[in-house]
């Protein structure tokens, strides 16, 4: 007689194919989701369904003074409880940089409780001093630290001898990652075209010549960016700016479990896709 008695797990392996997932806390294979603004039931319903996955939120933009303080609050506290980082946005610390707030902005953040903050320069210029010193302040408090490479404008390229420059120079200062800049729309900025496609030439320089790219974060918000990069540099590439809505569809690609990535498994598989 046919055993109809549902079994508790899925079959070994089937989960992850690729054989190299690791569960959190991770360090390598980091997935940082963009919100732009999610409600907390929406907030919770993510986490709930896709919270092991996620590594780091980003509170998008300039938009963490907006939130009510109960409800950023609450938010922090939510993925906390699931490991996850959640950092301002970069462009809040630019503006307190601007506007000579950056004392305030580190009592707020610390009040908090954001257990990371994000440097970057994408929209001011920064000299090298100021930013090393954001870095190893923030670093004193016990903050996580998330620097960026790049600039926001459309057109802009990677140097790549400057961004091992100052990469090299993050991370000595206390970084825990470096960001490449792409954006929201990962259109025409930094790795990407103005189509969204990656520019091969650059990826193939990246394979060959960048060193550390276990400490390299690569914004990639479109599945072909994610396919691209995950195929080119592994299933453990740390990636971010990531809808909310993609978290697990990414995951999937990550272990093989969708059929851009198949490539990505370990265990033989035929040639039918589904």
């Amino acid at each position: 007689m046919r055993n109809t008695t549902l079994q508790p797990e899925w079959p070994a392996g089937l989960a992850d194919p690729s054989g190299r997932r690791a569960a959190k806390p991770r360090q390598t294979g980091l997935t940082m989701v963009l919100d732009k603004g999610l409600g907390l039931n929406a907030f919770e319903d993510l986490l709930s369904l896709s919270g092991d996955y996620i590594d780091i939120v980003k509170l998008g933009f300039g938009t963490s003074p907006l939130y009510p303080l109960p409800v950023i609050r609450q938010k922090i506290e939510l993925a906390a409880a699931r490991g996850i980082v959640v950092i301002p946005g970069g462009t809040l610390l630019e503006a307190a940089v601007k506007l000579d707030v950056v004392p305030g902005f580190f009592r707020q953040v610390l009040a908090l409780r954001f257990n990371g903050i994000e440097v970057s320069d994408g929209t001011i210029y920064l000299e090298r001093g100021q930013r090393s010193e954001l870095i190893r302040e923030a670093k004193s408090y016990g903050l996580q630290v998330f620097t960026e490479y790049g600039k926001k404008q459309p057109g802009s390229r990677i140097d790549f001898a400057d961004f091992a420059a100052v990469a090299e120079q993050d991370l000595a200062c206390g970084a825990d990652l470096v960001t490449v800049e792409a954006r929201e729309s990962g259109l025409g900025v930094g790795l990407f075209d103005e189509k969204g496609d990656c520019r091969e030439e650059d990826l193939h320089y990246i394979r060959k010549t960048l060193p550390n790219l276990e400490r390299i974060l690569w914004e990639a918000p479109l599945k072909d960016q994610q396919v691209a990069l995950l195929k080119a540099l592994g299933s453990e590439v740390n990636l971010g700016n990531v809808p909310f809505q993609d978290v697990l569809a990414l995951e999937a690609m990550r272990r093989g479990l969708r059929s851009d990535t198949f490539e990505l498994q370990r265990a033989p598989y035929s040639d039918y896709m589904i």
